[in-house]
């Protein structure tokens, strides 16, 4: 994970810190209908056939029970149109919320958008979720014209100006699919809540739905978004697998360090054993979510302090001892340079102490200085070469190349760059102050020193510490294991063939799963 972030630009929410609107998720749960609890039985009973190999692929799979039940829980007369209108329904729910919210916002004309990705509007249609939506809104008292399906923009011309229409707060309620309605509808200014009825199969469906409200340009500071879940039906269970998909993808396109290892989740229907839980209200299912989701985060913690102990061990191993070796050499030298300095002084009786260049003593400041920019101009190479002496120590001339500037090399246990320049006198107090400031340098040097030991001390401590939660990681691991092989579910073992998709998403064929 740490090789792709050197070669993948990774900028998220949290680094952008965009001027983006506060959202509000609202988890708007609903009972099911005697309807929809017989019909969750009757597909346990399906899946169990199926288990038996008492029915043949082509007439009834997995995937086809998986989707009857996406399809159950979002409202019955899905799957048989003559089925009554529950009143209890999660469609009934967002009409409720959708109409209070528009009546609630009238004077600012503030839009809402409504995503289901399930009964899109077709003209051969028996019943829709979308039609059934329109129909009721209209019966309460909203106008017609304020309410719009995004399937009606055939062309971009048309899509664009429906969209400058909930722009303007023309259309107030606009309904549509990830689709068709997902990446690309800019129409956020006047959006204040945004409603899921139903759970789409791919964690970036449903940020890109609330990337369409939580966005800039929304004149509203404050947004909701309504997710709306049928109880003890597919629903609960389906938004378990999009979080679980999710925390994959969150590993790696984070701002934090990645951990080492992802475990990919990639499946469109639900197993056997999970259908048969659902359809029995089996009560360890609930506890297996709950152990999934706390086993992710212990184990994403274990990896960031295996990953901590690693980088300490390599610094008790490599870095400390080097920068131990190398910090007291430094105190060492500069120990030595710091007593030559102070044996030869700058000025003796107030006068200036002299400066022997290329074998000559001056004893004037300013001729002295005058002789060392002479000396430069007369350099012919940029290679350090012999120059003279001064307080104790040797010089050499060089020129830098890069900084091109002249340089004098004080050298003493150590060599001391000093960079020169035009002025008589300045290079002359430049090269002092090098030399007055090595006591200065040997402090610093000291007191790093006493650090880098400091540390590493407290590294051999902290690298022996173990993982505090290891035990709660055991047992909950240990639980996890019993609940899976109790129910089943650590392998997925039906063949996936056949089967409604999702509008837009391609037919699923028969696929082998195992590695080669």
């Amino acid at each position: 994970m740490a090789m792709f972030k050197e070669v993948a630009d990774i900028q998220t929410a949290d680094m952008l810190n965009l001027p983006t609107p506060e959202a509000h998720y609202h988890n708007v749960a609903v009972k099911p209908s005697d309807f929809q609890k017989d019909m969750v039985e009757e597909l346990g009973k399906r899946a169990e056939k199926i288990r038996n190999g008492m029915v043949d692929a082509s007439v009834d799979n997995m995937l086809k029970i998986t989707n009857d039940g996406r399809k159950l829980a979002l409202d019955q007369r899905m799957l048989n149109p003559m089925l009554p209108d529950f009143d209890g329904s999660k469609v009934n729910a967002c009409v409720d919320n959708i109409f209070q919210i528009w009546q609630d916002n009238a004077d600012k004309k503030s839009a809402q958008l409504v995503f289901c990705d399930l009964s899109t509007p077709k003209p051969d249609a028996e019943f829709s979720v979308y039609t059934d939506i329109r129909r009721k809104l209209i019966e309460r008292g909203v106008p017609e014209s304020e309410i719009r399906f995004i399937h009606e923009a055939n062309t971009e011309v048309q899509k664009q100006e429906l969209f400058k229409k909930v722009r303007r707060g023309e259309v107030r309620v606009l309904l549509g699919s990830t689709q068709k309605m997902g990446a690309g509808t800019n129409v956020q200014n006047k959006l204040i809540a945004l409603h899921d009825i139903d759970c789409p199969w791919r964690p970036s469906d449903l940020e890109q739905r609330s990337g369409r409200i939580i966005r800039q340009g929304n004149e509203n500071s404050d947004v909701h978004i309504y997710r709306y879940v049928t109880e003890q039906t597919f629903d609960s269970y389906l938004y378990q697998l999009v979080e679980g998909k999710q925390k994959f993808a969150s590993q790696i396109m984070t701002s934090k360090s990645p951990v080492r290892s992802a475990e990919d989740i990639d499946e469109t229907a639900l197993s056997y054993a999970e259908i048969k839980m659902l359809a029995t209200g089996n009560p360890h299912i609930k506890e297996k979510m709950d152990l999934d989701i706390q086993v992710q985060k212990l184990k994403l913690y274990k990896s960031n302090y295996l990953s901590e102990k690693y980088a300490l061990e390599d610094r008790i191993l490599k870095y400390y001892p080097q920068e131990i070796a190398r910090l007291t050499a430094s105190v060492e030298g500069l120990t030595k340079d710091l007593e030559t300095a102070k044996v030869h002084p700058k000025e003796v009786a107030g006068k200036f102490v002299g400066m022997v260049i290329n074998g000559f003593n001056f004893t004037e400041k300013a001729e002295a200085g005058q002789v060392l920019i002479e000396s430069c101009k007369a350099k012919t190479t940029p290679e350090p070469t012999p120059l003279g002496e001064y307080r104790g120590f040797k010089m050499e001339l060089a020129f830098d190349t890069f900084t091109r500037e002249y340089e004098v090399k004080l050298k003493g246990h150590f060599t001391h760059s000093v960079s020169l320049g035009t002025d008589v006198y300045g290079n002359i107090t430049r090269i002092d102050n090098a030399i007055d400031n090595l006591e200065t340098r040997l402090n610093q040097a000291k007191a790093d020193l006493e650090n880098t030991k400091t540390q590493l001390e407290t590294a051999k401590v902290e690298v022996e510490k173990p993982f505090a939660q290891e035990e709660e990681l055991k047992q909950k691991m240990a639980r996890l294991n019993e609940l899976n092989a109790l129910l089943n579910v650590d392998k997925r073992e039906n063949e996936i063939v056949g089967g409604e998709p999702d509008e837009g998403e391609q037919p699923t064929k028969n696929r082998d799963r195992d590695c080669r």
